[in-house]
């Protein structure tokens, strides 16, 4: 999947003004640009509409305090300006991203104190997963989890994560399902570069536990919230590798995937018996719930 093109002259917040995606500027000692110092977020519109959207916040407003950024504005703040922007675009299910930096200081390491963040917003189009991939599941590979120590923050440096998924565009694969090896030697499931990733055993739902190696997803409440509504069991615990590559169904979950299936894994069909290589009921089974998740969550 790859994103929607971006139009220069799509409306954009940057700094308190509203202006044309193209007249956009930050001075080059934006600690953004230099260091990656800041957080991000990306929130589902659909119908105009903003998904989880007092998840979003939450989300953002931790990862500001640990990164000791202020919170520019309040949520009631955060929602006007978001629908400012959600108005001005032409399609009816979008992407907004919105970005907060420290601030512009002379280059140093240290955190300076009193700095005015940098804010930065802009929706832009959906482009969702393809009816040939919720029909036919997509490809993964893995790859050694080679990222710092710290994945639990949504932070702007990415460059590990794009490494990674790189590694599964090199291979014609949706994306790069990341394993990290423990002291005892065995490799366990963390995330995908840009995903969540699950698997179910046995009808049950499984993702690796929160820790530092891991973005806490948005959708983890979600799919826990809906296994429950479809009588699911759910469960977060260590995946080794091995119950990787044995599960009944390997599924992706991010704000513009939603739910989506893996068949295929480092070339070999996921599965076991007549669904081995195909979408299976669980996932059958979130997506729908997603779908009907998505109309009653919105605001």
């Amino acid at each position: 999947m790859h994103p929607a093109p971006i139009q220069p002259e799509s409306l954009c917040f940057l700094n308190g003004e509203f202006l044309p995606l193209a007249e956009a500027r930050i001075p080059v000692l934006d600690r953004g640009f230099i260091f990656g110092d800041g957080v991000y977020e990306v929130l589902p519109v659909y119908g105009r509409r903003l998904f989880r959207f007092d998840d979003h916040m939450a989300r953002l407003e931790r990862n500001l305090g640990r990164l000791r950024i202020g919170n520019p504005f309040t949520r009631e703040q955060w929602l006007s300006h978001a629908r400012r922007l959600i108005a001005a675009q032409e399609g009816e299910d979008q992407s907004l991203y919105l970005q907060v930096t420290r601030g512009v200081a002379p280059r140093d390491h240290v955190m300076p104190e009193g700095l005015t963040p940098t804010v930065f917003m802009m929706s832009t189009p959906t482009r969702a997963p393809t009816p040939e991939q919720r029909h036919q599941g997509v490809a993964c590979i893995t790859a050694r989890d080679f990222r710092w120590e710290r994945c639990d923050l949504k932070v702007t440096s990415l460059l590990g994560n794009v490494l990674a998924r790189q590694m599964s565009a090199d291979h014609g694969a949706s994306e790069t399902i990341l394993l990290r090896e423990a002291a005892s030697g065995i490799s366990y499931l963390t995330e995908g570069s840009a995903s969540n990733v699950w698997i179910v055993h046995e009808g049950a739902l499984l993702g690796p536990p929160k820790s530092e190696h891991v973005l806490e997803g948005i959708r983890y409440e979600l799919l826990r919230e809906l296994c429950e509504e479809v009588g699911l069991a759910y469960n977060l615990r260590p995946i080794p590798e091995a119950d990787l590559r044995a599960a009944d169904e390997i599924l992706l979950s991010s704000a513009a995937r939603e739910v989506l299936p893996v068949t295929r894994l480092d070339g070999e069909l996921v599965g076991h018996g007549a669904l081995r290589g195909k979408p299976g009921p669980v996932y059958g089974r979130l997506y729908e719930a997603y779908q009907r998740a998505k109309a009653l969550q919105s605001i």
